[in-house]
């Protein structure tokens, strides 16, 4: 039976979360990491403003610094003990700051994590977000550090408060941990075996985030696609998707991370045929060696990898196409590395994830032999940089022309003051920068543009129609409910009623664990 629970689960205040003149403390949250560990801070936001606590104005100043941390990169460590460092100096000037490290790498060094940090307060993994108010007031309480670290999750993380970031979009966990065994992946060990959630239980939180005003839902999961190992149904994630496009306000329907070996043709017919899946696929690559994907415990091949791709594209001619590709693992020889390069050749990704492996203790990849110097897989970096960003280049040049509905953002910010320009994200999930026309409305977070593009860079696209001299201009404004709900969040920052229409619209709501929704 699939780990789950379908109430949820309460945070009580907490003293700790008061300052002695009776006003909150507050708090600020440094994400290290995957997409899982931002849906995680959010988690996390949200059981701290459950227990009292307030967002910082300005994060260098608050009371309470957490870190959530990833162990899936080298760098990722060596942030960690940058910002710890950093902090030391920081709490020596501020009487009663306290500082929590979560997420991966506190699951993976527990304790030593004290031992090189003993200014840290709290460390909690990956299976106990929801302990974090109650370790701070402990810690507070017995004037030292609290360490607590659960060996498997006792409750799913999508029961826990949330404080969402963006008003349009959320992120909706489908499961969790992994039943892979890729040599070079720590993952499985700290989220431990794939736990799925019922599809129910999905359903019920997406409803809740487009009742909340939302039009984009992105799923998560270590392999979204293996979706249904738990109960038996190998078909569960396309079935799932099917159902997505059968909930009224969505608009938008995205998901990551697949994982080649379980990608299967009702997974793609789910997507062609389901009008708000988005035309976006993220495909995870590793390498385009056979040897080096055995190496690495990936159970497919390079031609099944560019068949997957040849499926998609024939049934959703439009797809973008992502992917993350390792470069110098242990034993990888030039042959295999140009390999890699055939097949990114071959595949026309519309961007990738590229990074030079780095030893992980731990995982069987850190014992081999053929670990490689720093000098070899630095070049080989630099060369696979270049060839994408080529193709990057390409593919994006010929996007110049197509009309294009941009969802707008609230956090990649405005590309150029100069020509009013904004921001945002095509169906296809490409960075949009694109000009309001001369005494034009300007769009909220959360609306729609429709522009045409006109010019391409290897990370985004300009899309300047509404300016056009040659020829009538293009551009379109739909005010939607996520940019209603997005004028509401900054009428109650400020303190003022909302605009009538952006009020009745919708109630206001709250997520505190789902499937219930309750009312502010």
């Amino acid at each position: 039976m699939s780990l789950t629970a379908v109430e949820p689960t309460e945070i009580a205040l907490s003293p700790a979360a008061m300052r002695h003149d009776g006003t909150p403390r507050s708090y600020s949250i440094r994400t290290l990491g995957c997409q899982m560990n931002v849906h995680d801070s959010e988690r996390l936001s949200g059981s701290l403003e459950a227990a009292g606590y307030i967002a910082a104005e300005a994060p260098e100043s608050a009371d309470v610094i957490v870190i959530n941390t990833c162990a899936v990169r080298e760098n990722a460590a060596n942030k960690l003990y940058g910002n710890l460092g950093y902090l030391a100096g920081v709490k020596r000037e501020r009487d009663g700051m306290q500082i929590a490290v979560g997420g991966c790498l506190a699951q993976k060094d527990q304790g030593a994590i004290v031992e090189k940090a003993p200014w840290v307060d709290v460390v909690f993994g990956t299976h106990n977000m929801g302990s974090l108010p109650a370790l701070l007031e402990r810690a507070r309480h017995n004037a030292e550090a609290q360490i607590e670290i659960l060996e498997s999750l006792e409750v799913f993380p999508s029961t826990l408060p949330t404080k969402r970031d963006s008003a349009s979009s959320g992120w909706v966990s489908i499961s969790v941990g992994c039943n892979n065994t890729c040599t070079f992946c720590i993952v499985p060990s700290l989220r431990g075996k794939e736990k799925d959630r019922r599809p129910g239980d999905i359903l019920a939180e997406v409803q809740a985030l487009v009742d909340d005003g939302a039009i984009e839902v992105t799923l998560l999961g270590q392999n979204v696609n293996t979706y249904g190992v738990e109960f038996g149904d190998r078909q569960a994630f396309g079935k799932l998707l099917r159902a997505m496009g059968g909930v009224e306000g969505l608009e938008r329907v995205r998901f990551t991370s697949p994982h080649p070996a379980a990608f299967t043709g009702d997974v793609i017919a789910a997507m062609a045929e389901t009008p708000n899946v988005m035309p976006v696929l993220h495909m995870p690559l590793q390498s385009g060696s056979d040897a080096v994907l055995k190496a690495m415990r990936r159970s497919y091949r390079s031609k099944k990898f560019l068949g997957i791709l040849d499926a998609v594209r024939e049934r959703i001619p439009n797809a973008a196409i992502t992917t993350d590709i390792i470069v110098g693992f242990p034993g990888e020889t030039d042959a295999d590395f140009e390999d890699t390069l055939r097949v990114v050749e071959e595949s026309r990704f519309a961007s990738a994830f590229t990074f030079q492996y780095s030893i992980r203790p731990g995982t069987p990849a850190a014992e081999m032999d053929g670990q490689l110097p720093k000098a070899v897989v630095q070049e080989r970096y630099e060369r696979l940089q270049a060839l994408q960003e080529r193709i990057s280049l390409e593919e994006n040049h010929a996007q110049i022309g197509r009309t294009v509905e941009v969802l707008v953002s609230a956090g990649e910010g405005k590309k150029d003051a100069a020509t009013r320009r904004f921001s945002g994200r095509s169906e296809d999930n490409r960075l949009v920068h694109f000009a309001v026309p001369e005494g034009g409305a300007e769009p909220r977070p959360g609306d729609v543009v429709t522009v045409a593009v006109t010019a391409a860079a290897p990370h985004f696209l300009i899309a300047d129609s509404a300016l056009a001299l040659d020829r009538a201009p293009l551009f379109a404004v739909r005010r939607t409910r996520a940019g209603d709900a997005w004028d509401r969040r900054q009428a109650e920052s400020c303190g003022v009623p909302a605009t009538p229409a952006a009020a009745d619209t919708a109630p206001r709501v709250v997520s505190l664990g789902l499937p219930a929704i309750r009312p502010r």
